[in-house]
Parts: C-alpha cells; sequence; structure tokens
C-alpha cells in the first residue's frame, strides 16, 4: 500500500511519517511545497524528509503521479480544502486533519468533492482510539450510568507555536485555542451521543495567556447544549507553561443519572525529574492512538471495540459547533448550531 502524507506544517506530519514507515507493506512518501509560510528556523520541505529518511516529492503532483492509495492532509486549517479537492480529482482516499476546515463553506465543499469523487473523507480525530474512552462509551451503552446529565472536558495544552508558528495565526489556523482544542472532545461526544445533535453554544475566550506575544485567543470555555438534553463544558484552552514537562492532555467526566464515568486519555506514563535536564519527565507507555487511527484508516476497524476513524460528516458537525463558539464569543450570547 501506497500513502503519501501531503505537508509537513502540522507537528503531527512527523509522527504519520514515522508510523508509516514502520508499517510492514506501506510505503510512504512525503510532498511539502507550501513552505512560504514557515517561520524562520522551521524545518519543512525536503529538509524534513531528509531528517527522517523519508521519500520526497517536490510537489503534490509529482506525489500523486507516484500512485498512492491514500494520502494524509497535514497542511495549514485554511489550506485543508485545496489539498482534499485535489485528492479528490485523483480519486485517492483522504485522512484529514483536524480540524476539518477553517469554515463550514469550506467543509461542504469538501464533502461534496469528495461525494462526487467516490472517495473516503476521513479526519484525524485519535482520542476516538483511546481504551479509556471504549471504557466510557461502553459503560453508557451498557445503561450503567443512566442518561447524560453533564459533560465536563478539557483539551489543555501548550501553545504549539514553538514547533509552528502558524497555529497562532488567525488567517492559516482559522483561530486560535478554541478552533485547535475544541473539536477532540466535540468529536467524542458526537460519537458518544449517537444521533442527538447540539442545539447551541455558548463560548468565551481571550489571550491573557501570552498577551501581547500572539493575536489569536489563548484560552476559551466552550459550553454546548444538546437536544437530548445534555450540557457539556470544554475548557479549550492553551494552559500549560512551556516549561511543563507534557504538551497537554484530555480528559472527560460524564455525569449520568446513576453514575459518574471519569477518563484521561493520556493517563498512562510515568512521571519524575531528571537532575541532567533540571526539568519533570513524562515517560508514556501507553497506547499509540496516532497509529491506531492510522492502521483503522488504512485497513479498517481493528479491535473488539470497532472503532472507525471520524468521517468528514462528523469533522463538519465538530466544526459547526466551532463556528458557533467564535459567533458566541463576538456577540456574548448562546448562538445556534448550523
Amino acid at each position: 500500500m501506497k500513502v503519501a502524507v501531503l505537508s509537513f506544517a502540522h507537528v503531527h506530519a512527523r509522527g504519520y511519517l514515522r508510523l508509516l514507515a514502520r508499517m510492514p507493506g506501506v510505503e510512504v512518501i512525503g510532498s511539502d511545497p507550501d513552505t512560504g509560510s514557515a517561520a524562520p528556523g522551521e524545518v519543512r520541505g525536503r529538509a524534513f524528509a531528509d531528517e527522517l529518511g523519508a521519500a520526497y516529492a517536490d510537489s503534490y503532483e509529482e506525489a500523486f503521479a507516484w500512485g498512492p492509495d491514500a494520502v494524509i492532509v497535514c497542511s495549514e486549517n485554511a489550506r485543508h480544502r485545496a489539498v482534499v479537492e485535489l485528492a479528490a480529482s485523483h480519486g485517492v482516499d483522504v485522512l484529514c486533519e483536524k480540524p476539518l476546515a477553517t469554515t463550514v463553506a469550506d467543509g461542504e465543499a469538501m464533502l461534496a468533492a469528495c461525494r462526487a469523487a467516490g472517495i473516503r473523507l476521513a479526519v484525524a480525530f485519535p482520542v476516538r482510539f483511546s481504551p479509556a474512552y471504549a471504557a466510557v462509551k461502553a459503560a453508557l451503552a451498557s445503561g450503567e450510568a443512566g442518561r447524560v446529565l453533564t459533560v465536563s472536558g478539557a483539551n489543555n495544552g501548550a501553545m504549539p507555536t514553538r514547533a509552528r508558528r502558524w497555529f497562532a495565526d488567525p488567517e492559516l489556523a482559522g483561530g486560535g485555542a478554541l478552533m485547535d482544542h475544541t473539536v477532540h472532545i466535540a468529536d467524542l461526544l458526537d460519537d458518544l451521543f449517537g444521533d442527538a445533535r447540539p442545539l447551541d453554544v455558548y463560548a468565551q475566550t481571550n489571550n491573557r495567556l501570552y498577551e501581547g506575544e500572539v493575536d489569536a485567543e489563548t484560552s476559551g470555555l466552550v459550553t454546548v447544549t444538546y437536544d437530548n438534553g445534555a450540557v457539556a463544558t470544554i475548557d479549550c484552552s492553551w494552559s500549560h507553561p512551556r516549561s511543563h514537562h507534557s504538551w497537554g492532555g484530555l480528559e472527560l467526566t460524564v455525569v449520568g443519572e446513576r453514575a459518574t464515568l471519569e477518563m484521561d486519555a493520556f493517563d498512562q506514563s510515568l512521571h519524575g525529574y531528571s537532575e541532567r535536564r533540571r526539568q519533570g519527565l513524562e515517560l508514556p507507555f501507553g497506547a499509540d492512538l496516532d497509529e491506531r487511527m492510522l492502521r483503522a484508516f488504512l485497513y479498517g476497524p481493528q479491535d473488539s471495540t470497532g472503532m472507525d476513524v471520524a468521517d468528514g460528516e462528523g469533522g463538519l458537525r465538530t466544526l459547526k459547533i466551532v463556528e458557533a463558539g467564535y459567533a458566541s464569543a463576538r456577540m456574548g450570547v448562546p448562538v445556534a448550531v448550523g
């Protein structure tokens, strides 16, 4: 199987190239022609591929001429649409980094292009593959917890501009922390609630963290009301200091009528202190969620949970929550979704 990673703009491109290179029967190539937006000092393009020992194509057209069976889009958020539509024109299945796009209109156009081409559009939400989330989902499906009343979630992390400056560029990223970190939990709820749909969103944002350093919001709290009666809050802030030993994490508390369920998607790790580095250490030993996601995208569900990658329709639903969140933050009132 041939897989092309298109653009190295996203921080996950490095991990995808490494994971794919280790998979038996998979050939991988990278292409990163749009390096003009890279900040000084950021390694992109052929130099990035050489650093990882990966095959490289100078243009996307050269990458498609190689004949990939699937592509992974890791461009800046605002460029997702153009690259996905290019893949659709070549009839190649796509896994697109989250969020699906920066606007609902772009997301709808991407879905339409993929439907017309008869190809699969998936969105990179690896937390779906967390064993902790699988346990929460199974407990709810069994009826043990009863009807869900409220959900409290936090997807916190360090501001990602140290690795890629564009994450805090409102034009390329579509926003800041709200765009970057709301969608993971919104996707889990989209899967957890089944046919239930969000009704409205109330959000507040600010950039008191790293004030004056970036233009985008660095903190946010999003409240979503669903038509099944549940109310969810999502802390999407870039609140981890740069000196922290961990990039961040994702935690979820689901309050049901008869039980409360809690999960931490990245809690399988050892913590300590490095005398040599003079800082804290985190040594993860749990499941590699990106690897599970890639295998599900390429080969279908891989374990007893039957979890598959999020599809384009799901990615669009989470994007509608984000778009309503930004409108709410501007106006100071709840905003209907869709």
